[in-house]
């Protein structure tokens, strides 16, 4: 497959000329990732109508050649990046107006811009990055896939370990082992694992919580693939499932078939969430779910698009999107089904497919 690169950063430039700048400073690092393929933890980045050049530091030199080749100028830089930038910029033509990413910048570096950098003029810039990382190409989706194999793979494999007094952060622990046996490089976020009332807090930390006998168990965690995220949500029964367990669980996990099936591209994030939000808010507990329906992911476990009652944005063709209904009662627990969908030319694509034993049982 042909390297995906040029043809990002040749869009990167076509939104510089919609933007009426003469070039942007990207300092977000899955930015830089996405458009040149350096995945060290620092950079910066330049990009105007003539140049690529990309300044990090001694300890990324041999991963930097290997990353970036020859898509970009690359720069070591003895001393600071900073220092570096300014002296790349003075060497650099045509530059009189130059964009920086709002949503990527300390404020101690805004005023390096405006102090050291007060010779050329800078503008705020917004999602000039992600705005196109919106749309996933084939290789980009492959690689969520893999990651959400690799989540499902380790969730089938932890369930047969878990058990009544073992403790959450034991839990977590298995899970974790298990992302990393079936191939993860990290993980995309720290895994929850929430047991009985606290399973009613949708970011829940992993505590010291025994399970016990008629707890809910919900387990929140992902797998990452070449920088590439899965995100996905079960929530299961230590035991025996009561009747109130099953008809909360049942609730969930329609809203969360609903909008799976339903999510199109060219809806918008607000149309997408109302698929599963109008069914739980049907049943009575509308109140109980207090977070939007899903958010994209990518390089980042949370991005663009949103998935919520305010998002008005229209959804990608190409978007790879998580679908997260959930119920929380305080005090007694709650439920949230999540599962990872690609946003095709024919319809929705699920990608966390998970067919495993039937522990606690699992519900229903």
């Amino acid at each position: 497959m042909s390297d995906p690169r040029p043809r990002r950063i040749a869009a990167l430039v076509d939104g510089l000329t919609a933007a009426h700048i003469d070039g942007l400073l990207l300092t977000g690092l899955p930015n830089i990732r996405y458009l040149t393929g350096f995945s060290g933890s620092s950079a910066l980045l330049v990009i105007s109508q003539r140049d690529v050049v990309l300044i990090t530091d001694f300890r990324y030199q041999t991963q930097v050649a290997e990353e970036v080749g020859d898509i970009a100028r690359i720069v070591i830089e003895p001393s600071s990046l900073w220092t570096g930038l300014w002296q790349q910029l003075a060497q650099m033509s045509g530059l009189q107006v130059l964009g920086f990413e709002t949503a990527h910048i300390l404020h101690r570096d805004f005023q390096r811009l405006n102090e050291v950098g007060s010779r050329w003029q800078w503008r705020p810039t917004a999602d000039l990055v992600e705005t196109l990382r919106e749309r996933k190409d084939d290789t980009e989706i492959a690689l969520i896939a893999r990651a959400a194999d690799m989540a499902t793979t380790a969730l089938s494999r932890t369930l047969p370990q878990v058990s009544a007094g073992m403790t959450e952060l034991a839990v977590a622990g298995i899970l974790e082992r298990e992302l990393r046996n079936a191939g993860s490089e990290g993980f995309a976020f720290p895994s929850i694992v929430a047991s009985g009332p606290r399973s009613a807090l949708p970011h829940a930390h992993s505590s010291a919580r025994e399970l016990a006998s008629g707890d809910f168990l919900l387990m929140d965690f992902g797998a990452v693939v070449d920088g590439y995220c899965s995100d996905i949500t079960r929530t299961v029964v230590v035991g025996t499932a009561s009747t109130e367990h099953r008809g909360v669980y049942d609730i969930v996990r329609v809203a969360n078939e609903r909008g799976a099936a339903g999510v199109r591209a060219g809806m918008s994030g607000r149309d997408a969430d109302a698929l599963a939000r109008d069914y739980i808010e049907r049943a009575g507990f509308g109140p109980l779910f207090g977070h939007s329906l899903g958010h994209g992911i990518g390089l980042e476990v949370h991005e663009a698009p949103r998935l919520a009652r305010t998002s008005e944005g229209v959804l990608a063709e190409g978007a790879v999107v998580t679908i997260e209904p959930g119920v929380y009662r305080p005090g007694w627990g709650g439920v949230r089904i999540e599962d990872d969908v690609v946003l095709g030319a024919d319809g929705p694509r699920l990608l966390t497919n998970l067919n495993c034993p039937n522990l606690f049982p699992l519900i229903p």
